[in-house]
């Protein structure tokens, strides 16, 4: 149902082929008890996930990717009910021809960063609040309960550190940039006895659903597990800065506040910190970060932190 070999370009090309998956597809939806279901591909996330009908959805990873369908399963199931933030309910997981996939609930509401700028004030901050509150939630459930989780965060910081700047380089770095990484990771990043929690790791705008209340729209789900894993809690905050306040002042206050950060806890310091967990993150580009949000004046890293996650209103 599903091919078994990567062709010459690679896994990336085969999980963008959505007619040689579409075998597969139907067979899991058969499987389990979802035939005659109505599918639709998302148009956004590096795996491929279907919509199946209303009620379900359907995520795949090709045969390179076992190991996060193993942690996506392990920790959907883990978290189930256990947040102020509704997350997708697992009600099947397996393989087909190599491939695993995860079939589970769908959430309710739009993503977050489709309506933003629908959104009024009050409604960004209700969000703010609400996600601080969620991810304060997260990280204060018992991560060992869960059992270990790759990659093992005391061999993932020395590793990250020791290729940061050659990773930044292959991204398009300049140099400029490049030669001021070795020492700010020393000065910032994080003590080798920081207690660890469990973290999502990828909060942001696309990953977070928003539907309407009473009092306008506020958050309602939080999804894609996959690349969860159990480290410092400031390493959640480096895509909560990029990608969900976006360099937002305001926003970041508020779900920092939320969170349970002291407001006298806000400081450059904390920014600084924030930022050395972007360089040490397993998808760091700070290359692309600049385009996403463009820089101002700045030429230092610690200049970037304090803008990306600035928290001075």
């Amino acid at each position: 149902m599903f091919p078994l070999v990567a062709p010459p370009e690679g896994w990336d090309a085969l999980r963008a082929d959505d007619v040689a998956l579409a075998p597969g597809v139907a067979a899991i939806a058969q499987r389990h008890g979802l035939r005659g279901a109505a599918v639709h591909r998302y148009d956004s996330g590096s795996l491929p996930v279907y919509a199946l009908g209303e009620s379900h959805v359907l995520k795949l990873f090709p045969p390179d990717q076992a190991e996060f369908a193993s942690v996506e399963a392990r920790v959907l199931s883990f978290v189930a009910g256990k947040l102020p933030v509704p997350t997708p309910e697992v009600t099947a997981s397996g393989m087909l021809d190599g491939w695993f996939y995860i079939v589970m609930t769908q959430l309710r509401g739009r993503r977050a960063v489709e309506l933003w700028p629908e959104l009024s004030n009050d409604e960004r901050d209700r969000f703010a609040d609400d996600l601080g509150h969620s991810l304060a939630a997260l990280h204060r459930l018992d991560a060992a309960a869960l059992g270990p989780l790759a990659p093992q965060w005391d061999e993932f910081v020395p590793t990250q550190a020791a290729s940061a700047v050659e990773r930044q380089r292959k991204r398009g770095l300049a140099h400029s940039w490049l030669e001021q990484i070795p020492t700010f990771l020393d000065a910032w990043k994080p003590a080798a006895d920081a207690p660890k929690v469990l973290l999502h790791t990828e909060v942001m705008r696309e990953h977070l659903m928003v539907e309407p209340g009473p009092r306008g729209w506020r958050l309602s789900g939080l999804f894609d597990f996959e690349p969860a894993m159990q480290g410092d809690a400031a390493y959640e905050f480096a895509s909560v800065g990029l990608f969900a306040a976006c360099g937002e002042a305001r926003l970041l206050r508020r779900i920092l506040l939320a969170y349970g950060f002291a407001d006298s806890a806000l400081n450059d310091a904390l920014s600084c910190r924030f930022m050395a967990h972007a360089l040490l993150h397993r998808y760091s580009n700070l290359a692309w970060y600049m385009r996403r949000l463009p820089l101002e004046n700045e030429t230092t890293l610690e200049q970037l932190a304090q803008r990306w996650w600035a928290m001075t209103l």
